[in-house]
């Protein structure tokens, strides 16, 4: 039987922090959040390996120190409304909700994203609304967000995303052509001012949709 706090816990002190991840909130977000409860039965035991793992219909929960990178590159407080492209099985949306007001998260399959709402719900996390659609065009009705995270790479930066990011607020997705892609951190800082910075090499699967 497996010790998932322990494991939990592990997970956190080696393969984020001794990376040089120590933001207290991130660290202490990634410790609450139950990676087993967001892989598939089979896979459990291997929940806290440092890698992406397979969930439903050919899409990955991310590598934890992945998950933790992109949240500590977002900046996140507690005021701050986050939009998430990718929900997934909803892990990394389980930890935003850690550290920001409110999380709006969309999921592209259907079946994904009501997976993901029942279990989010179901682990008490309130500030978190899964939506089922099409993120590359983000949420006109819920913007301007102080943050948007992609678990979806483009080779460009979707217009809707940057026109949806308040002012000062932060980007953070995989840029560039599948297999070539790196996650890059993009912050408004005006009206047409955005800057953008380099963070690491990934590998994460394509943003499909209208502008994707």
């Amino acid at each position: 039987m497996v010790d998932y706090r322990a494991a939990r816990l592990n997970m956190v002190e080696y393969q984020i922090a001794r990376r040089g991840l120590t933001e207290p909130a991130v660290l202490e977000a990634m410790a609450a959040v139950p990676r087993e409860k967001f892989v598939p039965t089979a896979l459990r035991d291997r929940a806290y390996d440092d890698t992406a793992l397979p969930i439903a219909h050919d899409q990955t929960i991310s590598q934890p120190y992945i998950v933790a990178l992109m949240a500590w590159a977002a900046e996140l407080e507690r005021g701050n409304k986050v939009l998430e492209i990718g929900t997934g099985s909803g892990y990394a949306a389980a930890v935003m909700a850690r550290l920001a007001g409110r999380v709006v998260t969309i999921e592209r399959i259907a079946s994904l994203a009501d997976s993901a709402r029942a279990r989010l719900n179901k682990l008490g996390h309130a500030n978190v609304q899964v939506i089922a659609g099409d993120g590359s065009a983000g949420c006109e009705a819920e913007a301007p967000f102080d943050a948007i995270l992609s678990a979806a790479g483009s080779r460009t930066v979707p217009s809707a995303w940057k026109e949806q990011l308040a002012i000062g607020g932060r980007l953070i997705m995989p840029l560039g052509p599948f297999g070539d892609q790196q996650l890059v951190k993009i912050v408004r800082n005006g009206e047409n001012d955005y800057a953008r910075k380099t963070l690491v090499a990934v590998r994460f699967v394509p943003l499909l949709g209208g502008t994707g």
